[in-house]
């Protein structure tokens, strides 16, 4: 292997990667005090306010606590399968992040000369993602079902009819709303014609227009689902504290406790991430075919991105505010018989006008 490749397939991903996990821990780190202030200012309370100015320093004192707190296993638990259920729940949720671009490839690298061993590294361009796989896509659906196991397992070897309850309840949710969520974003595939995710963010701007304007329908649907499977309020039926104590995770404290939650939020981010690149464009700014709103283009398009998914992450914390949990048969009943024949539908009719305009052209 030459230095070009080295840096190409082994240097620069692995920087991206360190960059990325750090980030990514911290906006969760945070994130879970915005959910806790955006409720608390909701429901006109002020939320934390003790550790630090504000509350600013109340995640890095959280950290500190599941940290140090006493790590319990109960005596009839799975104990191999109960240590292992979280990791399996959280490696997924990161992993996917490999292939959603935050940006487009623009990130210029001068060339240089290494000093003492007068070797030449060439400039290069490199984008705002850690690669673009040609199945992008498949590999976003196939890597986050994954994480789902980790639930069903986690609630399973705690030898606990509570925590069996919330793995059951999972499995069942994650069937009832996959494939929705998977009808949902075909009409995303059949316009674009590629499963590359930076593909479809540049197809949005050779369309002239994001595709949650051609696709309304297919959008909803996605979100939706999206909510769903990250089993978030008002489908959070695996935790269910009312009726479950705490769901699956009923056994689990410290540390462990912390990896699933480190796992919800970092699937909401992938949700949301999903939705602003195949809906809304990704890291284009809003009109991106309209010379009159250039002056837009002096905002990097990585923060036009980070701004979009921030607008998602609202929307969760919202629902969590304001909208009460569904009965289990409502959850079913949506799943099946409202989502479902409505995202088939729309398959049909994308399909159908795609043909008609490729026939007319």
């Amino acid at each position: 292997m030459n230095l070009d490749s080295f840096i190409d397939w082994i240097l620069l991903p692995l920087i991206k990667i360190g960059i990325l996990f750090g980030l990514l821990s911290l906006v969760i780190a945070y994130l879970t005090l915005l959910e806790r202030k955006i409720i608390a200012f909701m429901q006109v309370r002020l939320g934390p306010m003790r550790v630090g100015p504000h509350g600013l320093l109340q995640p890095i004192a959280d950290g500190i606590k599941l940290m140090l707190k006493e790590d319990i296993v109960p005596s009839r638990a799975d104990k191999i399968v109960f240590t292992l259920a979280p990791v399996i729940t959280l490696i997924p949720a990161f992993i996917v992040f490999a292939v959603i671009p935050f940006g487009p490839r623009s990130i210029h690298i001068p060339g240089f000369t290494i000093p003492g061993l007068n070797v030449q590294v060439a400039e290069r361009t490199t984008g705002f993602f850690i690669t673009d796989l040609n199945i992008g896509l498949l590999y976003v659906l196939a890597v986050s079902s994954i994480g789902i196991l980790g639930i069903i397992l986690g609630g399973w070897a705690s030898n606990s009819k509570y925590p069996l309850l919330g793995a059951l309840r999972s499995a069942a949710q994650m069937v009832s709303y996959e494939v929705a969520l998977g009808f949902s974003i075909m009409g995303v595939l059949m316009m674009a014609g590629t499963l590359s995710l930076v593909e479809i963010v540049n197809a949005q701007k050779n369309a002239g227009a994001w595709y949650v304007f051609l696709q309304p329908v297919g959008f909803i649907l996605f979100f939706i689902c999206g909510v769903a499977e990250t089993n978030r309020a008002p489908f959070d039926l695996p935790e269910a504290e009312s009726e479950l104590v705490a769901g699956f995770h009923t056994e689990y404290s410290g540390f462990r406790f912390s990896l699933f939650f480190l796992a919800e939020y970092a699937a909401m981010i992938v949700v949301s991430s999903m939705a602003v690149t195949l809906f809304w464009g990704g890291w284009l700014r809003p009109f991106p075919n309209i010379a009159a709103l250039g002056f837009l283009g002096l905002v990097p398009g990585f923060l036009w991105f980070a701004l979009k998914v921030l607008v998602f992450l609202y929307f969760y914390l919202w629902f969590r505010a304001s909208w009460p949990r569904y009965r289990y048969d409502q959850l079913m009943k949506i799943g099946w018989q409202v989502l479902m024949p409505i995202a088939i539908a729309n398959v049909i009719v994308t399909a159908v006008l795609v043909l008609w305009l490729g026939g007319s052209r």
